[in-house]
């Protein structure tokens, strides 16, 4: 086997779970040969050197060997060689310190302190429930008699 399919070796090399996904991210541009955009059917061969954008960093792996099947993890480094730059390592630790990146406000599940901000927010002693005045009630007697004259001019 001289040449290989590079959706399938992408795959087979455990870079991506799914072949679906090695596909897709070829046809997002994702993929690079040698600086190239590549479609997923383009052909690699031993030597060729490729770049994987997988946001916020590029992989940048060399093809050490073509092969037919996906392989265990423990023999990936027999078919490629990773040859990331030490700076992009650098810019993935820096994206797990700052948390969700991605995560926008307002979508996906609260977390644990939007939670509290919203207990914080509904508790009665925030809306002032427990200072009721007894001597200035908001609805008075009056209110209620008022309220009942207009309800039954309406229905008249």
């Amino acid at each position: 086997m001289n040449d290989m399919r590079i959706d399938k070796w992408l795959w087979a090399t455990r870079v991506f779970k799914t072949r679906t996904l090695a596909t897709d991210a070829c046809k997002l541009g994702r993929v690079t040969k040698n600086g190239m955009n590549v479609k997923p059917s383009h052909l690699i061969k031993v030597g060729d050197v490729i770049d994987v954008k997988k946001p916020p960093v590029t992989f940048t792996f060399e093809v050490v060997g073509l092969l037919n099947n996906r392989v265990g993890a423990k023999l990936v480094p027999n078919y490629l060689k990773n040859i990331t730059a030490p700076e992009q390592y650098q810019i993935l630790e820096m994206a797990r310190i700052g948390g969700f990146v991605k995560r926008q406000k307002g979508l996906g599940r609260p977390t644990k302190k939007d939670g509290r901000e919203m207990k914080e927010f509904t508790d009665e002693a925030f809306f002032g429930f427990d200072d009721f005045d007894d001597e200035n009630p908001l609805w008075t007697e009056e209110d209620e008699q008022q309220l009942e004259q207009q309800l039954n001019h309406k229905t008249d």
